[in-house]
């Protein structure tokens, strides 16, 4: 479709299907050379967080209507990279764990072997769990936030050198609206994506000087996980459900495929997008916007001039008409 990336090289964590599939094919769609990514070939595809004790609590309508849907959500990184070679790009699977600090270099080292360098790396790798917080167990927790922000970490870390030797470099991470909370019961999540921005706002500074942006995108897309989301409150008791209404943030019939958004990704890419860094948006279907990045309100901060310390007295005095003048919390909206 164009050829604004044409010499550069992608590398696409979590490629093997829904949005990481979407975005690989349209970076390749853009001249790169792409390098997919997942865990490893899929044997067997089959939601996430339903259980074969969740499945046998379905109707059969609805189990008729999981069989159905989950099918069309097959795939790995050699499927995807098969495809973009049928449409006519280059494109290369290779298969690793991102979790692992070893396999990540392996999988950047690979991708330099094979094309040259590593330009662009999209993360795209994510994990989840639906838990209320009393009820996530330590290997919930670690599973979920040992892919992002650490997974992405390790990636990056072996992907930075390739792009300071040419001085050029995208690195675009995969956050989620669960960064700013939502009325969802997965904490750990939350804390994975909130990391994930993070990281993004840390590296987008120390990176500029080499030409190298790093953004965020927060996408809402009908995947696999959406399947999760639509069944997953229907067979569990009331305080394991996934939301604090019961009910998913999107339901499944509303939700719009990632290819509709997906060709924002390469444009970040682009040398027209090049002044963008350290931004975070949301991407959902047709419709992409702007995270306002946060920032302290100065002429409602509290100041003590006579250096003196706060004390518990002076702050229930002072606070309410400084610091929470015309105060709503997040609740509150």
């Amino acid at each position: 479709m164009g050829n604004r990336l044409s010499g550069k090289v992608a590398l696409v964590t979590g490629s093997g299907q829904g949005i990481g599939r979407a975005i690989a094919i349209a970076l390749a769609q853009e001249g790169a050379k792409v390098v997919t990514n997942n865990r490893g070939p899929v044997k067997k595809n089959t939601a996430n967080q339903l259980t074969e004790e969740h499945l046998k609590k379905l109707t059969p309508e609805q189990l008729k209507w999981y069989n159905e849907e989950i099918e069309k959500y097959t795939g790995d990184a050699e499927t995807t990279a098969q495809k973009i070679r049928e449409m006519g790009y280059e494109a290369t699977a290779v298969f690793g764990d991102i979790v692992s600090f070893n396999d990540a270099k392996r999988i950047v080292d690979t991708a330099a072997e094979i094309y040259g360098s590593v330009d662009i790396v999209v993360n795209v790798a994510g994990a989840f769990g639906f838990a209320p917080i009393e009820k996530i167990d330590e290997a919930l927790w670690d599973k979920v936030t040992g892919v992002k922000p650490k997974g992405y970490f390790n990636i990056i870390r072996h992907a930075v050198p390739y792009m300071r030797k040419k001085k050029w470099g995208r690195i675009i991470n995969c956050s989620s609206p669960a960064w700013m909370g939502g009325g969802i019961r997965q904490a750990e999540y939350c804390t994975a994506n909130a990391g994930t921005v993070g990281l993004t706002w840390a590296l987008a500074e120390e990176l500029a000087d080499d030409n190298i942006t790093v953004n965020a995108f927060c996408p809402g897309a009908k995947t696999r996980a959406s399947v999760d989301m639509e069944l997953f409150d229907k067979v569990v008791d009331e305080d394991a459900k996934s939301t604090k209404t019961g009910e998913p943030i999107m339901k499944y019939d509303d939700s719009r495929p990632p290819e509709l958004f997906a060709a924002f990704i390469p444009y970040l890419c682009t040398d027209e997008a090049a002044h963008v860094t350290g931004s975070v948006f949301m991407t959902m279907g047709t419709f992409i916007a702007r995270y306002e990045n946060p920032y302290v309100i100065r002429d409602k901060a509290l100041f003590n001039p006579t250096g003196e310390a706060w004390t518990v007295d002076t702050l229930i005095e002072k606070a309410p008409e400084t610091l929470f003048k015309d105060y709503k919390n997040f609740l509150q909206k």
